[in-house]
């Protein structure tokens, strides 16, 4: 056996060594990454948050469900609006950072709000090619139709979006700042403010210290709006009002936010290497 065939099949057997550099490659990628440390416990723990007050509440309300037929179909829907809405504005801006886009387009006229109003419209029309066909099939498959809510349906579509447009912004400026590592956010971060939005129970079912939290969420009063609509067919404009007001709140901090990381991210150079 020549040296070179010894060297062959030495190349070519197992080697725990190369393995093991593999490993430690992936750990290395994982350890330099905080979102994707954070998310590897983060659906299991969501899971067990949400079922877990579904369940406490359920126990002891066993005929709510009854009382108010399609009440979790409807709240499926609206929070995908909620989702959506979030998921269509960061998504977009992902695009242009998957296509390495970004600094082509900021070397043009373009303004920083004028792109952030492109992500908002195209949000909508994202969410409205999702929803509208999930609508129509609840219709078809279990005869609930969430268009049976009138006006107020308008409202709390606005309002979910708002508060998607809200936290879309404050992804972006966090993916802007820290590259592509951060994208996992624009998945999870919803989820994050699930178990306080009350979407298939009241917020009564929180413990009294994340009510608290809860009532400061624009999401809780358009879910706790849509149970008083279908429940006892009243719409709570004092809640819509207050919904209104905090996302007003929310999305001037999170433009004020997305527009300083943008300056920081264009005086550093950022936009060049955003990719990466």
């Amino acid at each position: 056996m020549t040296g070179r065939e010894s060297a062959r099949r030495s190349a070519a057997a197992f080697s725990i060594a190369r393995t093991g550099a593999m490993v430690l490659r992936y750990v290395y990628i994982l350890r330099g990454s905080w979102p994707r440390i954070i998310e590897l416990a983060y659906w299991p723990l969501m899971q067990m948050v949400m079922w877990g007050f579904i369940s406490k509440f359920l126990a002891t309300n066993s005929s709510w469900v009854a009382q108010g037929a399609g009440v979790l179909i409807g709240a499926v829907l609206l929070w995908d609006v909620l989702f959506r809405g979030q998921l269509g504005f960061s998504v977009s801006f992902l695009e242009e950072m998957w296509s390495r886009n970004l600094a082509n387009l900021f070397v043009t006229p373009l303004r920083p709000y004028e792109f952030v109003l492109s992500l908002i419209i195209m949000s909508v029309i994202r969410t409205l090619i999702g929803v509208l066909p999930a609508a129509l099939l609840a219709i078809l498959f279990y005869r609930y139709s969430v268009f049976d809510l009138g006006l107020p349906l308008i409202a709390f579509f606005f309002l979910l979006m708002m508060l998607g447009w809200a936290v879309g912004l404050v992804i972006t400026a966090v993916i802007l700042r820290f590259g592509l590592g951060a994208e996992s956010l624009a998945w999870i971060a919803m989820f994050a403010i699930a178990p306080m939005s009350g979407v298939f129970y009241p917020v009564a079912v929180l413990p009294e210290w994340l009510q608290a939290v809860a009532w400061a969420l624009p999401s809780a009063y358009v879910f706790e709006g849509m149970r008083a609509v279908i429940f006892d067919g009243s719409m709570q404009l004092d809640s819509l009002v207050t919904a209104l007001l905090l996302n007003i709140v929310y999305i001037a901090a999170a433009g004020a936010f997305f527009l300083y990381t943008f300056h920081v991210a264009r005086r550093d150079g950022l936009l060049m290497s955003v990719g990466e």
